[in-house]
């Protein structure tokens, strides 16, 4: 239940938190957009249409957070969680396409470029810039233990690069007049998101053909449960993610002894150690002997998952 309320309230910060994010970049948009057309600044408006893919993107992951909120069903068992592995994945795929709106527009200055009114772009890129440097902060954090706002941010990490590019663009053109620079730094700028986006398609990737986490030494663990007192073996190994902050985990373990007071202690043990070491809250473990091998005997240990273990006898 513990657990459960934490979560609940974790999930209900980020929403609010990303919901302010949200209106900002709404209004970074707008802001960007009308100044492009007063200014005549192509560079403000490319920013502008990447800023309407990462109100599109943050509007994902609002939704992606509200629906893994949403309790598990009988249906779905395990709940809305992955709706943010989608949401993130999605959100990558459309930092690609941001970069590739980037490469092209580059291409098109470099053929042509415009000259364009410097002070106003300088005045909204400052401004837009500023706005992403609180958001940037706000979502640090977060960002670490969670593949949804990870994406999210790096869409904000995007934009901070990009309104850098179009001062240092605006401040090269304002006093030397060469309007070269300005594709150049996009060019720059596009290989950065790219190379976030591949970063967060393969984590989502990852999530949703549950291979092992990343950070978790699949062998280390292995050695770890087997170092166990009173594990002699263990086989069917599986650790996965449910999502960016649930790690599932389940094993079967062969003991060396029936008794039900030393089953409970292993259980107490890996538990401690799953929890402690890899952060593995899930578990279900599965204890056997040799009699569970020999159907003559009657005395087997069956299972346990999570805090409930059982010693059954026959």
């Amino acid at each position: 239940m513990s657990h459960s309320r934490n979560h609940c309230h974790s999930h209900g910060h980020l929403i609010s938190k990303m919901s302010w994010v949200f209106v900002l970049t709404l209004a970074i948009f707008f802001a960007e957009l009308i100044g492009g057309f007063l200014s005549n600044s192509l560079a403000l408006l490319s920013d502008a249409g990447h800023l309407f893919a990462d109100v599109f993107a943050l509007g994902l992951s609002l939704v992606a957070l509200y629906l893994s909120r949403r309790p598990a069903t009988k249906k779905r068992t395990f709940g809305y969680y992955r709706a943010e592995v989608f949401a993130a994945i999605i959100n990558g795929i459309s930092l690609v396409a941001i970069a590739g709106v980037i490469f092209i527009e580059a291409y098109r200055r470099l053929l042509d470029p415009e000259p364009v009114k410097t002070l106003a772009m300088l005045t909204v890129a400052v401004i837009g810039l500023a706005v992403n440097v609180i958001i940037a902060l706000s979502l640090h954090r977060s960002a670490a233990g969670n593949l949804n706002v990870k994406s999210a941010y790096l869409h904000v990490i995007g934009d901070m690069l990009a309104s850098v590019g179009v001062i240092a663009g605006g401040l090269i053109m304002l006093f030397t007049g060469n309007y070269i620079a300005d594709p150049v730094i996009s060019i720059i700028v596009g290989l950065i998101i790219l190379r976030g986006a591949y970063g967060v398609i393969r984590e989502g990737a990852s999530i949703l053909f549950e291979s092992v986490p990343y950070g978790i030494d699949y062998d280390g663990l292995k050695k770890d449960i087997l170092a166990t007192s009173g594990v002699l073996e263990i086989h069917d190994l599986h650790v996965w993610t449910l999502s960016s902050s649930n790690i599932m985990l389940t094993v079967h373990v062969h003991v060396g002894s029936t008794e039900s007071h030393v089953g409970n202690e292993i259980l107490r043990t890996l538990r401690k150690l799953l929890k402690e070491k890899y952060n593995i809250n899930h578990t279900t473990i599965q204890l056997e002997c040799d009699c569970c091998e020999t159907p003559s005997e009657s005395v087997c240990v069956i299972s346990q998952s999570d805090n409930d273990s059982k010693i059954i006898s026959t």
